[in-house]
């Protein structure tokens, strides 16, 4: 249920409805699904994903993996085959050896924020240059993949953001949930460090004197849940802070808040941003190293924030919380990006490398 797997889903769907024959393959099982398919999409679970107790293991589990992924694409012979995340790029350059079609890697996180390990370095390194593509989703990530792998075409293309987004289960109601008449600030993500909730906490929790009409709203789930809210209430943050879990309807969620932000020490594009601004709300970002400048137009439609800065952070939301008429400007405009990341325009750059452009 993260970015890559939505932007799968996507793409997926909008191919098949412009009459692709399409297929996703996952090394999971089924079990994991999250974002709603096509029924004419078809759906392989390869289910080859296990841990690996040692090297050995290691070695048995990788050979498995490559001959599976090798055996569906020598059955489905697609005219191109994208895999998205880093290992996915390897077996699939290292699967699909001899085999017709193009072979399109692509990444989903500014590669030196989450290192693979020698092991997997070193093969990232050789196996990007047997691919036919490499797709970054910024110029930073393409400017380090161009000096850490022998990756020969690059080309950078954002995620997608359908509008509206589609609605799975769980479907849950912000109005029953959420206390009537307040203001809401919302984050969305998985709860886990890389997002940065536990910052976004504190220096909410130094706004709340001065605002004591806005609420804290963070949808997502993940293993962090329990020092979040173990957080949350030792800065008596009760009643004033919402972890409301995983929710299938989070275009809803977006519509019933009032401001959205993004804490993450790291992103790779950072899709709720772009969803977010695509349901007019206003924005304020942490600059990381990738991702949000590649979305907010600073002064426009959202304010960037030098990354890990809970002074300016504080600073920044407060000046939008007080400020509804700012608010309103910047939702103006952050509705642009519904065509600045339209399905219909990623997709299309997508269909370029299709046909070798």
């Amino acid at each position: 249920m993260g970015g890559a797997e939505r932007v799968a889903a996507s793409l997926a769907n909008h191919w098949v409805g412009k009459g692709y024959t399409v297929a996703v393959a996952t090394l999971t099982s089924e079990a994991s699904d999250f974002y709603t398919l096509d029924p004419r999409v078809d759906r392989f679970a390869l289910n080859v994903a296990r841990p690996s107790r040692n090297v050995l293991a290691a070695v048995c589990n990788n050979l498995r993996t490559l001959w599976a992924v090798r055996r569906l694409l020598r059955q489905w012979q697609p005219q191109a085959t994208i895999a998205l995340m880093s290992t996915a790029n390897v077996y699939l350059a290292l699967a699909a050896t001899g085999l017709p079609g193009r072979k399109i890697g692509s990444e989903h996180i500014h590669p030196p924020m989450l290192p693979l390990g020698r092991a997997w370095e070193m093969l990232r390194r050789y196996a990007y240059g047997r691919l036919d593509h490499l797709v970054a989703l910024t110029e930073a990530s393409a400017a380090w993949l161009r000096s850490h792998t022998q990756a020969r075409h690059l080309t950078v293309i954002g995620n997608p953001i359908p509008w509206p987004l589609p609605e799975q289960a769980p479907i849950r109601d912000p109005v029953a949930l959420l206390p009537p008449a307040r203001h809401r600030l919302l984050a969305v993500g998985r709860l886990v460090e890389q997002k940065g909730f536990d910052l976004l906490i504190d220096a909410f929790a130094r706004l709340v004197p001065a605002f004591p009409a806005w609420d804290l709203v963070i949808v997502g789930e993940g293993g962090a849940r329990a020092s979040l809210q173990a957080q949350a209430a030792r800065l008596g943050l009760q009643g004033r802070v919402f972890l409301v879990g995983t929710v299938g309807n989070v275009g809803d969620w977006y519509s019933a808040c009032d401001l959205y932000v993004m804490s993450s020490r790291f992103e790779g594009f950072g899709n709720t941003l772009a969803e977010a601004m695509a349901y007019g709300l206003p924005v304020i970002s942490f600059d990381c190293e990738t991702g949000p400048s590649d979305i907010i137009r600073q002064d426009v439609d959202g304010w960037l924030v030098p990354a890990g800065d809970l002074d300016a952070l504080v600073a920044a939301l407060a000046a939008m919380m007080s400020d509804e008429g700012q608010r309103q400007r910047f939702a103006k405009r952050a509705i642009e990006a519904r065509d600045r990341f339209s399905l219909r325009r990623v997709a299309g750059q997508w269909e370029a490398l299709f046909e070798g452009k």
